[in-house]
């Protein structure tokens, strides 16, 4: 049966509504321009997975608490500074269907956004003695960090390998999820052991979401995003990268040719996305984010069952089988 987000979030219903409005307060400032911006960020929220694996994990440790509320505010407040700066990076337009703030108030007023909320975040956890989550969540930024920039470099390149890709999506998008089970289980317990094992539950979660997201790129229709779109900006994802490895030396050389020079040409782009389909590029990412998936799984296992547990594995599942 299909995973669905409203059965999911009952055993923390009532936390996230509260949840909702804390954030809100917490976002909270003197300057009209920046409320008002704050306001539509909030207006855009999304599926609010982020929170749910906080809630979720700790829950299934102890007692949802202040600190459990602090932590995952910490991480969307952080979170959400490092989109509004992507933003800016990349010059989007557009963030989940929505005109994005830069493209709104400009790129300035962006970067400043996007520093108060950083701010906000970091006097959150200072204000509170939050260290232990603080430390957490300011590894997961410096990562996110460090993996968008291998990933520019090596785009640059277009020398990625399987290991190499594995290390991008690891601190590129495993880091976050990793970061908000950990924050989850670190406040409602002390146990290191118990911390860290969820931080690598949520890493494989991470690394099984990532693959998904760089399977949409070989869709059938547009779905989450434009088919194509990590071909145009050079991406070496999973699918591309085994589908080079099994090539021979002609069409190999071929097929990057395409990349390095004719990505924004949508013949060229079909033709690579041909290309990996062809190859079984697709059955192998699919097997992997599916080992990803079953290791995941299995550290979850190795908890107590009850209702949070239950819905954290759902919640993994719907991360996997999503269609957008």
């Amino acid at each position: 049966m299909k995973p669905d987000l409203k059965k999911i979030q009952v055993p923390i219903e009532s936390e996230m509504h509260v949840f909702e409005q804390k954030f809100r307060d917490f976002m909270k400032s003197k300057v009209k321009l920046l409320d008002h911006i704050t306001n539509y960020i909030v207006k855009r929220k999304g599926k609010q997975m982020r929170p749910m694996f906080v809630f979720l994990s700790a829950g299934i440790f102890g007692k949802i608490n202040d600190s459990t509320h602090r932590g995952a505010a910490l991480i969307e407040l952080l979170h959400t500074a490092s989109l509004v700066h992507d933003d800016v990076v990349d010059d989007a337009n557009y963030r989940r269907g929505f005109f994005s703030v830069n493209a709104l108030w400009k790129n300035k007023i962006a970067v400043l956004v996007g520093d108060y909320l950083l701010a906000r975040g970091l006097l959150l956890s200072v204000d509170h003695g939050d260290f232990h989550l603080l430390r957490i969540v300011s590894n997961a930024v410096k990562e996110m960090s460090e993996g968008e920039l291998l990933q520019s470099y090596k785009a640059r390149k277009l020398d990625v390998d399987e290991e190499i890709y594995y290390e991008i999506i690891r601190q590129k998008t495993a880091s976050l999820i990793a970061s908000c089970c950990a924050v989850g289980a670190s406040s409602v317990q002390t146990d290191e052991a118990i911390v860290e094992r969820m931080r690598t539950f949520g890493e494989k979660v991470g690394m099984a979401f990532q693959i998904k997201d760089d399977l949409f790129d070989y869709g059938d229709e547009e779905i989450g995003k434009p088919v194509g779109i990590d071909i145009k900006e050079k991406k070496m994802t999973l699918p591309l990268i085994y589908a080079l490895r099994n090539a021979d030396w002609l069409e190999k050389k071929q097929i990057i040719h395409l990349i390095r020079n004719k990505s924004n040409n949508k013949k060229a782009v079909n033709q690579v996305i041909a290309f990996v389909k062809k190859s079984g590029g697709l059955e192998y990412a699919k097997e992997k984010m599916n080992e990803f998936y079953q290791d995941a799984l299995g550290i979850l296992k190795e908890f107590p069952e009850s209702e949070y547990r239950n819905s954290l594995s759902a919640l993994v599942s719907y991360s996997i089988e999503r269609k957008k």
